[in-house]
C-alpha cells in the first residue's frame, strides 16, 4: 500500500483541519494541502520522464514545502532521500551519486555551495530550489492520480552518518513506515485532529517519521519561525497549541529543561515529548521528569529500523513505586510492539540476563538493506535479524540498557569499560552539564580513560572532587586519568556528541 493514502484519507474526512502551519501561521488545511501534493505529484513525475522507484532528494531545512515534498513524491510512487541541511556539499553530493538522484530540493541556505560543488565534480542532478520559480512551476502542474505502490517498493532512503567510513543508504519500503506508523498507535499514543506537532529537530530523521501517523489521523503540524529549536520560540508555541508533541534528542531536552523560561511555560500543553537518538543520562533524566511530568516518551532505533527497537513508556517514567524504578529509568525500556530484539555474543549465541552482548533485532519495520552495498547488508543483516553493532545487556524483566557502541567500549588491561556508566557518575557532580568519556591508547593497558566536562554556566569543576565522586561509584581502574574542560561538547546536527572529534582533542 503507498503510504500516501494515509494523506488522501485524511483530506477527504477532514479537509477544513488545519494541516500545516508555519509558527503561528497557518498555511495550508489538508484539503489544500492534498491538492497542493497531487498537483507537485504530476510536476514530479514530468522531470526528465521520472518512473516509478526513482529518488528525489531534499537538502532543506525544515519548512512547510519539506512535508508537502514528501507526500508528493509518494504519491508519485517515487522514494525520498532527506538529507540534513547541515551537511557538508561533498557529503550531499557523495549520497546523490551514490543513489542516483536526478532531482535534489534545496532551501537558499544550501543552494549556492551545493551547486558550486555539483558543477565543480560535473554532476548532472538538477538542484530546484523551495520557493523559486522552477519550484512554483512544479506545483502548478496538473494533478496526478495516487500511484500505486507495492509494499517493498522503496519509500525512505536514509544515509548514516558515516562515521566510520562512507554513509551507507538505509532502504525503507512503504511495508516498513506503515509498520512504523502502526507500532506508534500500538507503543506510542492514540493521536487525532486535535492534536498538534511541532517539528524542532529536522524533519530528515525522527521527526519527519513520526510526521506520519500524526498526518495519518490529521494532527496540526507546526514548523517554528526559526524553522529549528530555539527554547524560548517552543515555549512561546506552547501558548498557541495544545495536545503537542515533538522530538528532542537529549541534548535538547536538557537544554530546554535549564531555560530560565522553562519555570513560566505552559507545560500542561504538552502531550508527549519523545526523545532517543543518543543517550539520556539518569541524573538528567530525573531532572527532566521533576520539571516534564509524565510527558516523557523514550525510543531507541537506528536509521536501519527507525525508532523502532524498544520504548520506555510514559507510564514506565512515572512508576517509581517499582522497587527496581531508578534501573528502567537507566535502561531504554522493552521490546516494541511485534519486535524481537536479542543479545548475543560474537557466535550469535543468546546470553543470558546481565551479561552484555551485541543487540540484534527483528522486524518487519528493519530496513531491506543498504543501497547498492550488498556486502555491507550481509554483514548487518544475517539470517532476517539486524546486528546493530550497540552492545547492551537486559534484566530478568525483558529490560534493555544500553552500554555503549561497540566500537566506543574502552578495554583496558583486558577490562572493558563503558563510557556510559563513567559518564552517568560524573553528572551527579551538581556543577557538571555534560560529559562524554573515550578511551586514550596506553602503552602498558591498552586504553586508558579520559572524560571530556563541560561545565554549567558560571560555576567551575574540581578533578579532585571528580576523582572522589567516581571511587565512591565506580571500581578504581574506570576513573577516568585525565579530565578535559570543555565550554561544549561537539555535536552532530541532530545532537549526537562527536567522539571522534574529542579524539582528535587527546
Amino acid at each position: 500500500m503507498n503510504v500516501a493514502t494515509f494523506l488522501q484519507a485524511t483530506a477527504r474526512c477532514i479537509p477544513q483541519a488545519p494541516a500545516v502551519s508555519l509558527g503561528d501561521r497557518l498555511v495550508w488545511r489538508y484539503g489544500g494541502l492534498q491538492e497542493r501534493v497531487a498537483r507537485l505529484a504530476g510536476g514530479l513525475r514530468a522531470i526528465d520522464g521520472m518512473v516509478a522507484g526513482d529518488r528525489i532528494a531534499m537538502a532543506m531545512r525544515n519548512c512547510p514545502e519539506y512535508i508537502e515534498l514528501m507526500w508528493a513524491a509518494w504519491h508519485a510512487g517515487l522514494c525520498i532521500v532527506p538529507m540534513n541541511a547541515k551537511l557538508h556539499p561533498k557529503e550531499f553530493a557523495f549520497i546523490l551519486e551514490n543513489c542516483g538522484v536526478r532531482c535534489c530540493f534545496t532551501t537558499s541556505d544550501v543552494t549556492e555551495s551545493l551547486a558550486q560543488e555539483l558543477s565543480g565534480a560535473g554532476s548532472s542532478t538538477r538542484l530546484v530550489e523551495v520557493g523559486g520559480a522552477d519550484y512554483a512551476a512544479l506545483c502548478g502542474a496538473d494533478p496526478l492520480a495516487l500511484q500505486a505502490a507495492p509494499g517493498d517498493a522503496p519509500a525512505w532512503l536514509f544515509y548514516t552518518s558515516g562515521t566510520t567510513g562512507r554513509p551507507k543508504g538505509a532502504t525503507l519500503t512503504h511495508g516498513s513506515l506503515l509498520a512504523m506508523v502502526l507500532r506508534y498507535y500500538a507503543d506510542v499514543d492514540a493521536v487525532g485532529a486535535t492534536d498538534t506537532m511541532i517539528h524542532t529537530a529536522p524533519l530528515s530523521h525522527a521527526s519527519g517519521l513520526y510526521s506520519m501517523p500524526h498526518v495519518a489521523k490529521g494532527s496540526h503540524q507546526v514548523i517554528p519561525a526559526s524553522q529549528g529549536f530555539d527554547p524560548p520560540e517552543l515555549f512561546g508555541l506552547l501558548e498557541r497549541y495544545r495536545d503537542v508533541t515533538f522530538f528532542c534528542a537529549p541534548t535538547m531536552v536538557t537544554r530546554l529543561m535549564h531555560d530560565p523560561g522553562v519555570h513560566t511555560a505552559r507545560l500542561d500543553s504538552i502531550k508527549t515529548l519523545f526523545y532517543g537518538g543518543a543517550p539520556m543520562y539518569l541524573e538528567n533524566l530525573r531532572t527532566a521528569l521533576s520539571v516534564f511530568g509524565p510527558r516523557l516518551w523514550q525510543g531507541y532505533g537506528q536509521g536501519e529500523t527507525p525508532n523502532t527497537i524498544t520504548c520506555l513508556s510514559k507510564a514506565m517514567h512515572v512508576d517509581d513505586g517499582h522497587p527496581r524504578f531508578e534501573a528502567r529509568l537507566a535502561s531504554v525500556g522493552v521490546a516494541r510492539t511485534g519486535v524481537e530484539v536479542r543479545i548475543v555474543d560474537e557466535q550469535g549465541v543468546d546470553l543470558a540476563p546481565g551479561e552484555v552482548g551485541e543487540i540484534i533485532c527483528r522486524s518487519d519495520v528493519t530496513m531491506t538493506g543498504y543501497w547498492n552495498n550488498p556486502e555491507a547488508t550481509r554483514k548487518a543483516i544475517r539470517d532476517g535479524w539486524l546486528w546493530t553493532g550497540d552492545m547492551g545487556t537486559f534484566d530478568e524483566d525483558g529490560f534493555l540498557t544500553l552500554k555503549d557502541r561497540s566500537k566506543d567500549v574502552i578495554i583496558s588491561g583486558g577490562s572493558n569499560i563503558y563510557p556510559r556508566e563513567v559518564e552517568e557518575v560524573l553528572l551527579l557532580h551538581p556543577d557538571v552539564l555534560e560529559t562524554s568519556v573515550v578511551g586514550r591508547p596506553h602503552a602498558d593497558w591498552g586504553e586508558e580513560v579520559v572524560a571530556f566536562v563541560v561545565p554549567k554556566p558560571g560555576r567551575t569543576v574540581d578533578d579532585t572532587e571528580l576523582d572522589r565522586l567516581c571511587l565512591d561509584h565506580i571500581a578504581r581502574f574506570k576513573r577516568p586519568k585525565q579530565y578535559v574542560h570543555l565550554a561544549e561538547l561537539p555535536k552532530s546536527s541532530y545532537g549526537k556528541v562527536l567522539k571522534t572529534e574529542l579524539r582528535k582533542l587527546m
